[in-house]
């Protein structure tokens, strides 16, 4: 018999437990120290409000793929397991899913940004257009 199935709040709040997501000043602050942030916003969100500069861009659909060290589509900024990512989506919803899925990837220093790009916008960092 399967579990019985749970809501996407409870899904969040689950995977969120596995990590400590970080707000925009810290996101920031990360990449500073050599995080690397990727963007998960589809187009039409990025032409509409525009880019955090040094950004990795890479659609959801891809992100798995693109961010492996050991995969054959692996970006160049993917060099380790032990790389710190921060994950943007718009609001900070999507982000979380996609960060519990580079854990089980097994890049252990995955996490997201809590309210997404508007949060980084709203925080006045550095956007480009």
């Amino acid at each position: 018999m399967s579990a019985a199935p749970i809501g996407i709040d409870e899904l969040l709040e689950q995977v969120r437990s596995g990590y400590r997501r970080v707000d925009a000043q810290e996101a920031y602050a990360a990449s500073r120290e050599g995080a690397l942030l990727v963007d998960i916003r589809y187009q039409a969100l990025r032409e509409r409000d525009g880019l955090i500069p040094g950004a990795l861009v890479v659609e959801r659909n891809e992100l798995e793929w693109r961010l492996d060290p050991q995969g054959s589509h692996r970006a160049p900024e993917a060099t380790s397991h032990d790389l710190p990512v921060v994950v943007i989506c718009n609001e900070g919803y999507a982000s979380s899913l996609a960060a519990a899925s580079l854990h089980t990837l097994g890049l252990h220093r995955a996490t997201d940004l809590t309210g997404g790009f508007q949060a980084w916008k709203a925080a006045g960092l550095p956007v480009t257009s």
